[in-house]
């Protein structure tokens, strides 16, 4: 659901003293140009079609699983089936979104990225490359379950008020925005916290000083609040809701339209 557009939620732009969301586009392409809004967009792109493919296959396998064992109208199918859904996808993915995140801060060629990963795994192993996993899978993977369960919910009841057995693409549509909307805002600290994690890791690489102990999530979160207030682990929430709500919307409309076409091409095949 990342779009490179909007990628100045990364660049630590913080929204405040009256500024908005406008103030930090024009910002961005004052000082870095039109194209750094694209920044990151290849390993964006190589990220979103196998995190994408992980994503959905599971959450439909589980879901079909979990239907035939609970039964149809269990509730708590779609909780269930997004969290695991959405930890395989991130564990899987993570080293990508490592590297998508540092191109997003700062503008680096792909031989200093080879660089930067060749480093990171001779000094620090293999498991450097899974740096801010922790807050990644608290951002989403109840992002994911909440995301699902919502709506499942939504959808049934924009059914049951118009009258359909089917939800049409505008219900699927809005569904997912309002769906994604409500996820994004209850996940976004877990958002702040990995960003600030991972762009402190480059900050002293770049100034070439000595790490200080990696601080857990809950000390981050602490440091935050107290500098910033309890507002601080929200920054950014307006790009946040900007990106999030129409990639749900889009997202979720889109593949129940493709799932539900070849669903009828398969039935047409199997009736001749």
């Amino acid at each position: 659901m990342n779009t490179s557009l909007f990628s100045l939620a990364n660049k630590h732009i913080h929204l405040e003293n009256g500024h908005t969301v406008l103030d930090a586009f024009l910002k961005i392409v004052r000082n870095e140009g039109i194209k750094s809004m694209w920044s990151g967009l290849p390993p964006t792109l190589v990220m979103a079609v196998p995190a994408t493919v992980i994503y959905f296959t599971c959450y439909d396998q589980l879901s079909a699983l979990l239907r035939s064992k609970l039964g149809e109208n269990e509730s708590c199918i779609p909780i269930i089936a997004g969290f695991v859904a959405r930890l395989g996808a991130v564990t899987v993915i993570s080293p990508l979104e490592l590297i998508r995140t540092k191109m997003q801060s700062k503008k680096f060629s792909y031989k200093e990225l080879h660089q930067f990963v060749s480093k990171k795994v001779s000094e620090d192993g293999w498991i450097s490359l899974w740096r801010g996993w922790i807050p990644t899978v608290l951002r989403d993977v109840p992002f994911s379950a909440m995301y699902w369960y919502n709506y499942e919910v939504l959808k049934k009841w924009l059914c049951a008020k118009s009258g359909l057995y089917e939800p049409t693409f505008m219900i699927n549509f809005t569904s997912g925005a309002l769906s994604g909307s409500f996820a994004a805002v209850a996940t976004l600290p877990f958002d702040v916290v990995k960003t600030q994690k991972q762009t402190q890791l480059w900050t002293y690489e770049s100034h070439k000083i000595s790490m200080p102990l990696p601080m857990s999530t809950c000390t981050i979160m602490k440091n935050i609040v107290a500098k910033n207030g309890f507002a601080g682990l929200f920054t950014g929430l307006i790009p946040r809701l900007i990106k999030i709500a129409p990639a749900c919307a889009i997202m979720i409309s889109t593949y129940e339209f493709g799932k539900a076409f070849f669903q009828k091409q398969n039935a047409r095949r199997q009736k001749y």
